[in-house]
């Protein structure tokens, strides 16, 4: 092994980051870099996304809505020929009682976690090469049944079955999902406002890690993931024992 492989495993390799403006994505897109990868990022928001393409020393940065076909279909049209990883960050799940169920942002919710994957992976072929990979944000916090929770349950149960199948549709390409419990992002902030707080001491009095997970645990695995050619069609939870306790 050389000392170029050592310091810097993602060297020569181009990572495109959707959503790398703030939170996982960001801190991926950041690790990736510190590897030796070029980043593209892309995300909503376009203020706050030139930001963080300058901080990170992104190779180049778009701002459109993932949920867009065409906007997606272009974003990808405008990439290098051959890029080497994805990921995809999603929006918050979403929670809704029966009795007041918004069935708008219940779609929206699956768009995001569903559909734009599937078309990810019909745009990564051809695109993507071989041994590279597309990276999926999935979560854990569904897997118990709870009033509010009929659409997280069912995206949580869908989504690594849809990634396995991926994985075998568009081989050698490789497909995996993340699965994570709460993480402390920006995101998270906005979900729970004045409960944040309340939040991260409940977790760090009762996860098995003694703390709260952060996106940097999360760039780290997705960034393993890119590297270890042998991980394919899989799930990996990473909630610091959330569902344990």
């Amino acid at each position: 092994m050389t000392a170029g492989t050592t310091t810097a495993p993602l060297l020569g390799q181009t990572v495109v980051v959707i959503g790398g403006s703030a939170g996982i994505g960001l801190e991926t897109a950041r690790l990736a870099r510190a590897q030796g990868a070029e980043v593209i990022i892309a995300a909503r928001n376009p203020e706050r996304l030139e930001r963080a393409a300058r901080e990170i020393g992104a190779r180049s940065f778009a701002a459109f809505d993932a949920q867009d076909p065409q906007a997606l279909a272009a974003f990808f049209a405008d990439l290098p020929d051959q890029i080497d990883h994805v990921l995809l960050t999603g929006g918050g799940p979403y929670y809704g009682l029966l009795e007041d169920f918004d069935f708008d942002e219940a779609e929206r919710s699956f768009r995001d976690h569903l559909f734009v994957p599937v078309r990810i992976a019909q745009l990564a072929v051809g695109r993507v090469r071989p041994s590279g990979t597309l990276l999926f944000i999935g979560g854990t916090g569904g897997r118990r049944p709870g009033r509010g929770l009929a659409m997280i349950g069912a995206g949580t149960a869908a989504m690594p079955a849809l990634v396995a199948n991926l994985a075998v549709e568009i081989a050698p390409i490789r497909v995996n999902l993340l699965a994570a419990g709460f993480v402390d992002t920006p995101l998270s902030a906005s979900l729970l406002g004045d409960r944040l707080d309340a939040r991260r001491e409940e977790l760090r009095a009762t996860l098995p890690i003694g703390r709260v997970v952060g996106p940097q645990d999360v760039a780290s695995l997705a960034v393993h993931i890119m590297q270890n050619t042998a991980l394919t069609g899989a799930t990996y939870d990473i909630d610091g024992g959330q569902q344990l306790v």
